[in-house]
């Protein structure tokens, strides 16, 4: 697709960079990209769903930058279309391309909850939190047709085992009874994902996410019941919305937030390649200002590896964005904090025997 094709409203990639493990072969000599440019070229944009039929659920998470240890993705791949998204990279091992198949071939995990009923069964298995999420929004369009989330979250209350939820889609506000049962026995914390409260930069970034508004709200709606609520301020981009620090911390901590995290923006793989073709045709005038600002926080380039270094970026324009942070959070969110998880329960709940009591 050539700079002067018309921008794909709807969808946030605007081009389909080839699977670096399916349609190319792989060698020691750089991809030219202008070669197979016209390959990326399809014009069918419908969302497809394929099923996959996985033997395990909960992925171990190895990062020493996130501070868990269990993840579970019932979908591959998200309609969100977040032009940013870091978990684009994990399409290619499908076979698919990072860019418009990341948002439209969905991998489906019918057999989830049962997955997950099966391991927390497991006598070897200690509670500890599980992150929903990861390489994928729990709460994606998909959501609506499959119900998967909601189901394993019937099992995480079934075993009283802790969970963690992170979205930028209202549709959680569907299963705020389990929600709250689960935030009574101190099981679950959700973080809603807010990178902007421009609506104008949202329809550009995150094309087929919940509003700003329908987001402001949620936090709201969630903080009422009584479900602890962590709002996650990220990616940061500088020159596009590290303006909007202080104001979207102020705005959040209003409707209950109990903290908010945040992240530096890092385009690694594809991720880079989608992210400029994006930024030329979305924002042309802005383009190179934002391209610049982001390789000024990782050395000179758009991407980041480094343990310690990717999500926080170094530089002075790095600093000034935690700057930022440490006087918004000291401002507004004082002496609030996220309540501990209970991990206490779980290993009475396990037993079917015990659960009769």
């Amino acid at each position: 697709m050539s700079k002067s094709s018309p921008f794909i409203k709807g969808r946030g990639a605007q081009i389909n960079p080839p699977s670096q493990y399916e349609r190319v072969v792989r060698s020691a000599e750089p991809l030219d990209w202008a070669l197979v440019a016209s390959e990326w070229e399809e014009p069918e944009l419908k969302t497809q769903y394929l099923e996959t039929h996985p033997k395990t659920i909960l992925n171990k998470v190895e990062s020493p930058d996130i501070p868990l240890e269990w993840s579970l993705n019932p979908y591959q791949g998200c309609e969100h279309g977040c032009i940013y998204c870091y978990a684009r990279n994990t399409h290619p091992y499908w076979g698919y391309s990072a860019g418009l198949d990341f948002e439209r071939k969905i991998l489906i995990k019918r057999n989830a909850a049962q997955l997950l009923e099966k391991a927390l069964q497991k006598k070897s298995w200690k509670a500890a939190p599980v992150m929903f999420a990861g390489n994928t929004d729990v709460y994606q369009p998909a959501e609506r047709k499959f119900g998967i989330t909601r189901e394993c979250l019937e099992v995480f209350w079934k075993y009283r085992h802790p969970v963690g939820l992170i979205t930028k889609n209202s549709l959680i506000l569907r299963d705020l009874d389990i929600l709250q049962q689960l935030a009574s026995e101190n099981l679950v914390q959700v973080a809603i994902s807010i990178t902007t409260l421009q609506e104008e930069t949202r329809l550009f970034l995150e094309p087929r996410t919940a509003t700003v508004n329908q987001r402001l709200k949620t936090v709201e709606t969630l903080s009422q019941a009584g479900i602890p609520v962590f709002v996650m301020a990220a990616p940061i981009i500088p020159g596009l919305n590290d303006h909007e620090i202080i104001p979207l911390v102020k705005a959040v901590a209003e409707r209950g937030a109990l903290g908010v995290g945040h992240t530096m923006v890092r385009l690694n793989g594809d991720v880079g390649l989608i992210f400029e073709d994006w930024i030329r045709k979305a924002m042309p005038d802005r383009a190179d200002r934002v391209l610049n600002r982001i390789r000024d926080t990782h050395g000179g380039s758009l991407e980041e590896k480094r343990f310690g270094k990717r999500m926080k970026g170094e530089g002075n324009i790095a600093e000034i964005i935690h700057a930022q942070f440490r006087v918004a959070k000291e401002k507004f969110l004082k002496d609030r904090k996220m309540p501990a998880y209970n991990l206490e329960l779980h290993e009475h709940y396990k037993s079917p025997q015990l659960r009769l009591f």
